[in-house]
């Protein structure tokens, strides 16, 4: 496999200043105290106000509100605030991005996690995951007027991808088959600002997330090939952790579906599920 990679940001910052970012907020996760041992009596929530953490930039599952106060919006802070209504439970969420939400839960200074998160049997190692809300895949995205058509055409050159993402993994999985090197960067804006710019030939991304930038957001991006690696999304806590919370998620999601608010849910961002 090509070496994988770090694209250092300082050489992608003109781009993402220029654009990308520009459309997202970015917010750090708070250095708070572990969260309080979920291991409730009897799985009560009385007086408990768990703590969710999520990504910043990832539309249109999270994103900073356009001319909000810090507010963020999207398919999994509706999701989570239409559960926990049904439910009955309290929480806080921090959008914080992908790495430092990961960071947190794996220290236990979050209670759970929703981000657009695969439910992988690799991750499935550390984290206990909801039943499936979302499915979807990874699709190559190139600049709009790059004449790269297929895989074969990446030979020889860098692909961009989001760090720790099911993107990055594919995208590795192929590389050493395509002749390409893949180059992480810390959140999709960047990736998006180094294909546009052309600091990279190409990138891959979540087929939803890429498809919602290309219709609402000014990206000079468009989708080439099929969706690869299909994987369903989940709502995340750290193994062993939290059990009622993944309990009140999938009651909470079930009731979503068979009423329909789910449905709703994803057409206001131009999902059909």
């Amino acid at each position: 496999m090509k070496q994988l990679t770090a694209r250092p940001l300082a050489k992608a910052a003109a781009f993402v200043a220029a654009g990308a970012l520009a459309v997202f907020g970015l917010a750090g996760c708070s250095n708070s105290e572990p969260a309080s041992d979920s291991s409730t009596e009897g799985g009560s929530t009385e007086g408990k106000t768990y703590e969710i953490v999520a990504d910043n930039a990832f539309a249109p599952f999270e994103f900073l509100q356009e001319g909000s106060d810090g507010t963020y919006v999207g398919v999994d802070m509706d999701i989570l605030a239409a559960i926990a209504e049904d439910q009955g439970f309290e929480y806080t969420v921090d959008n914080c991005g992908w790495d430092a939400a990961i960071g947190n839960l794996n220290t236990g200074q979050a209670d759970g996690m929703i981000a657009g998160m695969s439910i992988t049997e690799e991750r499935q190692e550390n984290y206990d995951f909801s039943d499936p809300y979302y499915e979807g895949g990874q699709i190559m995205i190139v600049k709009g007027d790059s004449s790269i058509a297929s895989y074969e055409d990446l030979a020889g050159q860098t692909v961009a991808v989001k760090t720790g993402t099911q993107s990055a993994s594919f995208a590795n999985s192929i590389a050493d088959e395509y002749g390409f090197t893949v180059v992480t960067y810390d959140d999709s804006p960047a990736v998006y600002a180094a294909v546009t710019g052309g600091i990279d030939a190409a990138g891959f991304e979540d087929y939803a997330v890429i498809s919602y930038q290309i219709e609402n957001q000014d990206l000079d991006l468009k989708m080439v090939g099929d969706q690869q690696q299909i994987t369903p999304y989940g709502f995340a806590v750290l193994k062993g952790q939290n059990p009622e919370l993944i309990e009140m998620f999938n009651a909470g999601l079930a009731n979503l579906q068979e009423s329909g608010k789910l449905a709703e849910i994803f057409a206001t961002y131009g999902i059909e599920i």
